[in-house]
């Protein structure tokens, strides 16, 4: 089973870059983010003719979650639900063949200090909640997303520019850890350990040409599932060529069932 999660910076403008590669790359699941539209305006049709079911929160401009497919997924839940009002579309979940999916879109924050950066660090601990009260450590579970956050140095082009930063800083780390600490595994990581890998670049600077990113979009598995990932990687050719999201995918690869 391929898993791969994509935060598409639209899912209008980049329609039919999404189309092809879900042709070209035929992943069986596939987590996106920001698709900035409402469930009304979301082209379920045209994903049904290339064989996808899908299952969407979305929002009108900003944000947006959708989980696309091959097979009918069960028991969707849009949302954390958890009591707290929260307009913003960041979360949806499904079952798909056994295996609960989350799609996430964690806050950027904005900048440090802000109501916007406040509003990132209690999305994390309600994400944190929202695992420990639904879910355990031996559920096949897998969560995807942008979660904006950069867990390490080496997921970090240059770190002395972004230290401090919304994206890489104490707060974000320690939230971080206790989110995985539920029985969460990076499955790129069992697979590259190496510095160099990114998945989001400004589009400002010429970041991507020379490489400046950050390590923020991730796929984090329960131990049934990591210990099935047979492959992780980056498709870095979705982040060139004509009107690319910021974001490449991420993908990998399970032995399931």
């Amino acid at each position: 089973m391929r898993i791969a999660t994509w935060n598409v910076n639209s899912i209008r403008a980049r329609q039919e870059r999404l189309f092809s590669w879900l042709l070209a790359q035929q992943p069986d699941v596939v987590c996106l983010q920001e698709i900035k539209v409402s469930k009304e305006s979301f082209p379920f049709a045209e994903l049904r003719e290339l064989g996808y079911h899908a299952v969407v929160c979305g929002q009108k401009t900003y944000n947006g979650v959708a989980i696309l497919t091959r097979t009918e997924p069960a028991d969707t839940e849009c949302g954390i639900n958890d009591g707290v009002e929260d307009l913003q579309a960041r979360l949806i979940a499904a079952t798909v063949e056994g295996i609960r999916v989350i799609s996430a879109y964690v806050p950027n924050g904005a900048k440090m200090g802000t109501n916007k950066y406040a509003y990132k660090l209690e999305w994390m601990r309600r994400l944190k909640a929202y695992l420990q009260h639904g879910h355990t450590r031996s559920d096949p579970l897998v969560l995807c997303g942008d979660l904006n956050v950069a867990p390490e140095e080496r997921d970090v082009a240059n770190p002395g520019a972004w230290e401090g930063s919304v994206l890489f800083n104490p707060e974000v780390w320690a939230l971080l850890c206790e989110i995985l600490d539920q029985g969460l595994i990076d499955t790129f990581r069992l697979h590259h350990s190496e510095s160099g890998h990114y998945s989001w670049w400004d589009y400002r600077l010429l970041a991507f040409p020379r490489n400046d990113g950050l390590r923020i979009d991730h796929i984090f598995a329960t131990p049934p599932l990591a210990e099935r990932c047979i492959s992780a990687f980056i498709d870095r050719d979705q982040r060139q060529g004509p009107k690319p999201s910021d974001h490449a995918p991420v993908m990998a690869d399970f032995n399931w069932p």
